[in-house]
């Protein structure tokens, strides 16, 4: 497990929107009954698995329109949480990820959409 903590280097990363920012395990390179895999049958897996690192504030709830719209108001979006958590590990669809390197380290966003599960370790 990867440790979050309070001075982790990614803590400057703001993740928008329903984005979830996700480091890839480490894929296995052999079968269940031994046999190894080349690099190039990973990378072509459906299915992937993480740690989620940072999640976005997740999906914007319009305001609801006032009788008097001359009125001048401070509009605060408000947003629905994502059911992803810091800590979390995420089962996800790797069609929908985007591959990236954050201080030589590999990262995947992916949308809240394209992950299957959730595993948590405290209990729901």
């Amino acid at each position: 497990m990867i440790g979050i903590t309070a001075d982790n280097k990614l803590k400057r990363l703001i993740v928008v929107g329903d984005r979830v920012l996700i480091k890839p395990k480490d894929p296995s390179d052999r079968t269940n009954s031994g046999l190894y895999l080349p690099p190039t049958v990973q990378e072509k897996e459906q299915v992937q698995s993480g740690y989620v690192i940072k999640v976005g504030p997740g999906y914007p709830i319009p305001s609801p329109t006032e009788d008097e719209p001359w009125k001048e108001s401070e509009e605060k979006v408000k947003y629905m949480p994502l059911q992803a958590q810091e800590g979390d590990i995420a089962i996800y669809l790797q069609r929908n990820a985007i591959e990236l390197q954050y201080e030589g380290e590999p990262y995947v966003i992916v949308p809240q959409g394209s992950i299957l599960m959730l595993e948590r370790l405290e209990d729901l």
